[in-house]
């Protein structure tokens, strides 16, 4: 059972280390690290105990500074023909293909596209088309695996929703991709619509 306990440790560390969100890979490692630091102090093996009680206390003192870091965020919009949105759009096809399968960008009918600066990185884009005057529908909301951790999302749907009802628009409409994608749009304020087939958020 013990052994176990350094199996599980070692397999945890390992899967930290597929992250690519700096955040999971910290909090994963910070899991496995814990469990190692016990694994060592119950076999006795002081420096193993010790060693990843250490990488605890990096793993928390690097999450705390993550979340209490005071990043700047900012829409930048762009034209539906922008050469970089192009660029951008066909450098990450296959990772927005694995979220959004059934995405074909259209910029005839693209009303807005802008791209998510987080720290003066882009990290994210959106796109959307208008259903009326006052509603707009999502296309895309993609964010660059680096950037995953809700931040961007919370940005852009909570603490920037003037972005959208200055332009008049007075509820957003979403498509509902995956499990994932509806688990990340339920976080933003999107509940499901009458008829079940989107998810909305009334912005006023």
């Amino acid at each position: 059972m013990i052994e176990w306990i350094g199996y599980i440790a070692s397999i945890v560390i390992a899967i930290s280390m597929l992250m690519s969100s700096l955040l999971k890979l910290r909090w994963i490692n910070l899991f496995g690290a814990a469990l190692f630091s016990a694994y060592g102090f119950i076999i006795g093996a002081i420096p193993v105990g010790l060693l990843n009680g250490f990488i605890v206390a990096i793993d928390v003192y690097y999450l705390t500074k993550m979340y209490s870091k005071k990043e700047y965020f900012k829409v930048l919009e762009v034209r539906a023909d922008n050469k970089y949105l192009l660029e951008f759009l066909n450098y990450y096809n296959d990772d927005i293909l694995r979220y959004f399968p059934e995405f074909n960008y259209k910029p005839e009918i693209n009303k807005l596209s802008f791209f998510i600066l987080r720290n003066m990185s882009v990290a994210g884009i959106v796109l959307a088309r208008e259903l009326n005057s006052e509603e707009l529908i999502i296309g895309l909301d993609y964010t660059i695996s680096e950037y995953r951790d809700f931040k961007v999302g919370k940005y852009v749907y909570k603490e920037n929703a003037k972005y959208f009802t200055n332009r008049g628009y007075k509820t957003l409409f979403s498509k509902m991709h995956n499990k994932t994608h509806i688990n990340y749009l339920q976080k933003m304020g999107f509940k499901l619509n009458k008829s079940g087939d989107m998810l909305k958020k009334e912005l006023y």
